[in-house]
């Protein structure tokens, strides 16, 4: 949709005055808008670009379909399992 930015400006010129700050944060909301498209946009594109990160999203969704993913305890447990084996070679 093409607009006349002539005659936008002259409605805006024209608007009651306890109208303008409406349509001044109306403006300001659509800016952010699109700034706020335009970044998700980009980090859209880098996302799709990460090797590292794509292979890992698709390994996740391989452990979830096969059933290797950890509750809450069972996550801390695993931890804490980690942390005493890796205590345990310190010791050497």
């Amino acid at each position: 949709m093409s607009v006349n930015r002539e005659e936008l400006k002259q409605l805006i010129d024209n608007i009651h005055e306890e109208d303008a700050a409406e349509v001044y944060d109306f403006i300001g909301y659509l800016n952010m808008k699109r700034e706020r498209e335009a970044i998700d946009q980009f980090d859209l594109d880098l996302f799709t670009r990460d090797k590292e990160l794509i292979r890992q999203v698709q390994k996740s969704q391989e452990d979830r379909t096969n059933g290797r993913i950890y509750n809450q305890e069972q996550g801390l447990k695993y931890l804490q399992s980690k942390i005493r084996e890796f205590e345990s070679e310190q010791n050497l």
